[in-house]
This record gives structure tokens, C-alpha cells and sequence, in this order.
């Protein structure tokens, strides 16, 4: 979490309790990588709670390590990562076929970023109870709202309605983060993302179970 290690600790310790959860509910491979994303969102607090002790303790190394953990999390797997989760379990084939084009974009936009991360580097430093995490990201406002598009469109095209919850929950989070904490954004909208995986958990146990080969339209 973007405020202090216990708290980072407390949020990834919750999260691997949901991710757990989230796994145990599985009835097929497909819906591994939805389940599996609590768990990295885990990972992720976790790196930011080790992030805050490096800072807290002068340890350059471990600041650096974390820093650059952190910053592949935030910026290189999410836009890829979470509409493919997403198009495993979409029964319906024109939604599928949206999917493809939203998991394209992201992968583009997760070696796009991947690529200004190497070439630019990346620093975080302790502001104001936060983490702020400084990148040079050329055409950063197009690439922001690619990225966006990619993490929550998808979630949004979904016909389960708590994977459609919690993209309108993410795009609206990140609104207002994008208000009250813009200097913050990649920190703390990750932390409410982190937070609203919980609906994860939701959809592996009262969602569809039925395959996506059961629904498949021939005129679609």
C-alpha cells in the first residue's frame, strides 16, 4: 500500500488470503489467471512494503530492486495481463473477439512500457506519506490512456457482471486518484485495484460455470 510497510504488509497479507481463496474456487485452468490476480497483487504490496523498509533502513540495493519489481508490476503486467484473464473466461464469442483486440493493445502498450522503463529508468522516492514513482514515458498522456483502456475495457466487456463491477470500480478509482493524488497515481490506484480484486472471489463462486464452448453461437 502507498502509505507505510505495515500497511503495504497488512494489504499483501489480505490479498494472499483472497488469492488463495480465489484458486481453492477454480473449477477449470481457464479461470487460473483471473484467480491468480489477488495473488499479484500481493506480490506487489509486498515489494512496496520491502520498498518502504529500504527507505526507512538506507539500503540503496534493496530500494533499487524493489523500485524496479514494483515499477514491472504497475507498468508492464497489468495492461497485458488482465484482459487475457479476462478473455479465458468469456463464454461468448463476439465479446472473445473484442478481448483479442483490447489484449493486443495491452501488450503493445506493456512493451511500449517496458521499453521506456529500460531506456529511462526508473526512481521512487518518499513524498508526503506516499511513494511517488518518476518515469520518462515519451507521449505519456497517450500512453496513459491506452494503458487504462486496456486494464479496464476489458473487465468492462465481460459478461459476468462482477468482473464488469470491477471495472467500473477500477476506471472510477482511477478517476478519482487522478483527482486527489495525481502525483501518486501509479502507487495509490494500484492499492484501490489491489482492494477491488476481492471481486475476483465473487465471480469464481457465484459466477458461470458453464464452458465457453457451451455458449458459442454459430451465427455470432
Amino acid at each position: 500500500m502507498c502509505f507505510s510497510a505495515s500497511a503495504s504488509f497488512t494489504a499483501g497479507a489480505v490479498l494472499l488470503g483472497l488469492g488463495a481463496a480465489s484458486v481453492k474456487s477454480t473449477r477449470r485452468p481457464a479461470e487460473l489467471p483471473l484467480a491468480a490476480i489477488p495473488l499479484l497483487f500481493a506480490a506487489q504490496q509486498f515489494t512496496e512494503g520491502a520498498l518502504w523498509l529500504a527507505f526507512h533502513h538506507e539500503r540503496p540495493v534493496l530500494q533499487q530492486a524493489t523500485t524496479w519489481l514494483f515499477a514491472l508490476f504497475a507498468h508492464v503486467l497489468w495492461p497485458a495481463y488482465v484482459p487475457v484473464a479476462v478473455l479465458l473466461i468469456e463464454p461468448e464469442p463476439r465479446r472473445r473477439r473484442t478481448l483479442l483486440t483490447i489484449a493486443a493493445v495491452g501488450a503493445a502498450v506493456s512493451v511500449w512500457l517496458l521499453h521506456s522503463l529500460i531506456a529511462g529508468g526508473v526512481v521512487a522516492r518518499p513524498v508526503g506519506g506516499h511513494i511517488e514513482y518518476v518515469t520518462i514515458q515519451p507521449r505519456a498522456e497517450i500512453t496513459a490512456g491506452l494503458y487504462v483502456a486496456a486494464a479496464t475495457l476489458g473487465l468492462l466487456v465481460s459478461s459476468h457482471r462482477a468482473v464488469r463491477a470491477l471495472g467500473v470500480l477500477a476506471l472510477l478509482a482511477f478517476a478519482v486518484v487522478w483527482i486527489a493524488w495525481e502525483a501518486w497515481l501509479v502507487s495509490v490506484w494500484c492499492f484501490f485495484a489491489a482492494a477491488l480484486s476481492a471481486l475476483v472471489l465473487v465471480q469464481l463462486r457465484t459466477g458461470s460455470r458453464r464452458p465457453a464452448a457451451a455458449s458459442l453461437d454459430p451465427a455470432a
